[in-house]
């Protein structure tokens, strides 16, 4: 009986053994790769190629709708969990022992 809850665990050891073992496929992050890294540039040359966003009404109401909807949620994170009677009842019950 002691076996049967023994052999997955080695078999399992001796999975993870062999997998660490296994070479890394060539792949930008590996060490065998051939490929030259990408060239660093500066921020400023990244923000010219890419088109300044144009922001709609829409897209505002959408933000602000959002923006609304995000804090309404996070005020009832907030709240309570329980009701005032409910926080009675249970303060009660642990001062009587019977919770």
């Amino acid at each position: 009986m002691r076996d049967r809850r023994i052999a997955p665990i080695v078999l399992s050891l001796c999975a993870a053994t062999l997998f660490a073992c296994a070479p890394l496929p060539n792949g930008p992050l590996s060490r065998n790769s051939t490929a030259p890294p990408p060239p660093l540039l500066p921020i400023d040359t990244l923000l010219a190629r890419v088109d300044a966003p144009v922001a709609t009404a829409a897209i505002a109401d959408a933000l602000t709708a959002r923006a609304a909807r995000l804090r309404a949620r996070g005020a009832l994170m907030r709240a309570p969990v329980l009701d005032p009677d409910t926080r009675a009842r249970l303060a009660a019950a642990i001062a009587r022992g019977d919770a």
